[in-house]
């Protein structure tokens, strides 16, 4: 890496939010199509909505970009956009995930556009971060550091020999709280992560990363050229082409555990990646019988257990030191010690072709939701809703035929050349292979009552003719 020029320290910051990943850990609550950066897990805001807020406090929303996939992208800019709306402008869509590092790469095009000297902090969009205030004093002496040419990342002390976690080894002091960095150990075995603990000379890994934007690109050149081959030939072609080539690699591997100049600023804030179940019940507030509970729950008897509910009432008796979650589809039930092995739970799932891993029942879209009620072979049958103003995709199916039953609200639908309007209790039939669309031009929700019948209902048998959303150049998309 090249020195840095006197004056780096007054370099505009900019934040790049990492708002990617399947959570899958946390499943049956977090799904591919809503993972749990887009959920509420012990408050009222999301983990994205959260992250962006401390993130205003350190770095302009005017420079803070968010990176997600094209599947969030419309739930993503719907979350951020009553809280901070400039962000909500400023949030860029994969094809398709490809590991930390590409993502980065997507953001750095358009800060290098504005300053290709920009500090630039990168944080993930998951994270539980309790002391904002502390957060920002951290971000500041990163920023300082970045500016001197270190490539920054941020040390937890640990409380545990978490096997979970990476591991940073400190080095000499940089003074105010920051050391060199040694070396990385990835997740440990808890032998090791014990040894480690002990040492303390270790910290958790927080994923989180400072850096100047010109001075990381010539780290992408050196160690992962055909990334950087890539991103140069941006000029050329849109970053989207060729995504599907391009190395699926993580920032730490491709280029962070590379380099001989790297810094870490120790936390002075409480942190968490809630990344499995156990750590929602270890910060969750208990009860007298050490257990906690979320939803419609009736716990009779039961002790250091995490209990949650979402859609119908868990009821258990006797239960200790267990996590159970019931979602209106799935219910998993582990010891708290086991936590880890939900990602199994889903592996196998995925083995076997499973819908339980992609989407709950209820799946939002930018033009609002639908909830499947019932199904089965030849049928399904769904409620939809559309929000104030919005519609769907003019499109028509090759498989199946449907039944609309408006249950409330006023909906506008169009069946090949012809509109109508219908209102409570009317109905429409859409035939197969008929183009079709339903808006709707009123003030309040409309909802309605699908039925589907044919041999095949799957998401993909939809293509798009027109549509608000920019969805039109895909066919067999996963959504409506």
């Amino acid at each position: 890496m090249t020195s840095t020029e006197p004056g780096m320290a007054a370099r505009a910051r900019y934040a790049l939010i990492l708002a990617g990943g399947s959570g899958t850990r946390l499943w049956p609550l977090s799904r591919t199509l809503l993972p749990k950066q887009l959920l509420a897990l012990g408050g009222e805001e999301t983990l994205l909505q959260t992250t962006a807020r401390r993130v205003s406090r350190a770095f302009s929303p005017a420079r803070t970009l968010v990176v997600t996939n094209e599947e969030h992208v419309f739930e993503v800019r719907a979350q951020l956009r009553g809280l901070l709306p400039e962000v909500a402008g400023s949030v860029l869509a994969e094809p398709l995930g490809k590991n930390t590092l590409p993502a980065i790469l997507l953001g750095l095009d358009r800060i290098v556009a504005d300053d290709p000297q920009a500090i630039v902090g990168v944080f993930p969009a998951d994270h539980r971060i309790d002391d904002a205030a502390a957060w920002a004093v951290a971000m500041d002496r990163a920023a300082e550091l970045a500016a001197q040419g270190w490539f920054v990342t941020f040390g937890i002390p640990p409380q545990a020999p978490e096997t979970g976690y990476g591991y940073i080894h400190r080095g000499e002091v940089l003074g105010q709280g920051s050391y060199a960095v040694l070396g990385f150990t990835e997740k440990p075995d808890r032998e090791t992560a014990e040894k480690l603990l002990a040492s303390g000379r270790y910290y958790w890994n927080s994923g989180m990363f400072v850096f100047r934007a010109d001075m990381f690109l010539e780290a992408v050149a050196a160690h992962v050229p055909a990334l950087y081959d890539w991103w140069q030939a941006r000029g050329e072609r849109p970053l989207a082409e060729g995504y599907g080539g391009i190395p699926d690699v993580s920032v730490d591997y491709g280029v962070v555990e590379k380099l001989d100049r790297i810094a870490m600023v120790e936390a002075g804030f409480d942190w968490d990646d809630l990344g499995s179940w156990e750590a929602l019940y270890r910060l969750g507030s208990r009860d007298a019988s050490g257990c906690v509970i979320q939803g419609d729950v009736l716990a009779l008897d039961c002790s250091g257990s995490l209990f949650f509910s979402q859609g119908s009432t868990l009821a258990a008796a006797g239960v200790k030191d267990m996590i159970v979650i019931q979602t209106r589809d799935a219910t998993l039930v582990c010891p708290v010690t086991e936590a880890q092995r939900v990602k199994d739970v889903v592996g196998a799932l995925k083995s076997q072709g499973s819908k339980l891993v992609e989407a709950h029942v209820t799946v939002r879209r930018p033009w609002g939701s639908y909830t499947v009620l019932d199904e089965g072979p030849g049928y399904k049958i769904k409620r939809i809703e559309v929000l104030p103003g919005a519609r769907l995709s003019l499109q028509m199916h090759h498989h199946r035929a449907e039944h609309w039953v408006v249950v409330s609200g006023t909906a506008l639908v169009q069946v090949g050349e012809k509109e109508i309007l219908l209102t409570d209790n009317q109905s429409v039939d859409i035939p197969k292979g008929s183009q079709h669309r339903l808006s709707n031009p009123g003030k309040v929700p409309v909802e309605i009552i699908e039925i589907q019948s044919g041999p095949y209902l799957e998401e993909d048998d939809i293509v798009r003719f027109d549509d608000v959303y920019g969805r039109t150049a895909k066919t067999g998309a996963k959504s409506q």
